[in-house]
């Protein structure tokens, strides 16, 4: 399994986490709270939506994608800047070990089910995803 794979089933259970809050954010609305609270709350949906956008930048770079397409897709300026700050995080994944690789990817199929169990008439009809994914390469 290629660090690239991981990279994207990782960037699923984050996309899957940030919906799940997502969704219980609106589920809390009415709830009283306290503004400290509701930013606090607030502040995690970001926090979450930044690691996602990490994680679909070190897949593109573990892909091959080009510092300067990166950065373009980024709204940045220095492909120089962006490469240092992923540069670390690009290295470990590229060398990961055997044995993390298997347990990163491990409930990999949870994604799947999780999907069929939230998808709307509109998306994508597809039963497995993610397994779809590890079966491309």
């Amino acid at each position: 399994m290629t660090p690239e794979i991981l990279a994207r089933i990782t960037t699923a259970r984050a996309a899957r986490d940030l919906s799940d809050l997502a969704r219980q954010a609106v589920a809390t609305t009415a709830e009283t709270a306290s503004p400290t609270e509701r930013i606090r709350k607030a502040r995690e949906l970001r926090q979450l939506a930044n690691e996602i956008v990490d994680r679909v930048v070190l897949a593109e770079a573990l892909a091959g994608a080009s510092w300067e397409e990166i950065t373009r897709a980024l709204n940045r300026r220095d492909p120089d800047t962006v490469r240092e700050e992923y540069k670390d995080a690009v290295t470990e994944w590229d060398a990961m070990p055997e044995g993390r690789k298997t347990s990163t990817a491990a409930g990999f199929e949870d994604l799947d089910a999780w999907y069929n169990r939230h998808r709307e008439d509109h998306e994508p009809e597809l039963s497995t995803p993610v397994a779809d994914l590890l079966n491309r390469h």
